[in-house]
């Protein structure tokens, strides 16, 4: 494992359990098993284990969906659970230096990640600083249907030059 995967590890360790602490200050009845999913992917994504986020994905899962222009290759639109690794792939290109799941807010079969995010672009040094919205969809029988980042792409296509 490399020293940034298990420095985003140990962020998104310690971002889990404060997000963790949230749903725990919410009644038994409340937690949903749309947040919990939500924070096992993240913690599968802290620990790199892609096969653990897929597991969590329909077969047809709609990843980056409805974007209204050309996405960056980072936001490309992918159908299937097949195609979801290529989006990991993307992000080797990336040093994450704090991402923080800062709040999970659900309603009807979504839930809504509110993420501090600040990325260094390895190939041309820059840096992003953002707060992002990850959308996810899930279906009735618990998988995620559908993936989107709400993010300011304007910065990430300046740091990509």
């Amino acid at each position: 494992m490399t020293t940034r995967r298990k420095a985003l590890g140990r962020a998104l360790a310690a971002t889990l359990a404060a997000t963790a602490g949230l749903a725990a200050a919410r009644p038994a009845a409340a937690q949903s098993a749309g947040i919990a999913r939500v924070q096992a992917i993240y913690a599968a994504f802290g620990a790199g284990d892609i096969a653990a986020i897929l597991a969590h994905l329909a077969e047809d899962v709609e990843w980056e969906h409805d974007w209204g222009i050309e996405p960056l290759p980072i936001f490309l639109p992918r159908r299937g659970r097949a195609e979801v690794p290529g989006f990991f792939e993307m992000l080797r290109g990336i040093e994450f230096l704090r991402f923080e799941v800062a709040n999970l807010l659900e309603g009807g079969n979504q839930v809504a990640a509110v993420i501090r995010l600040e990325a260094r672009v390895i190939a041309t040094g820059r840096t992003v600083r953002d707060l992002e919205i990850h959308l996810w969809t899930f279906g009735t029988d618990g998988l995620v249907t559908a993936f989107r980042h709400v993010a300011d792409t304007r910065q990430f296509e300046r740091a990509m030059g």
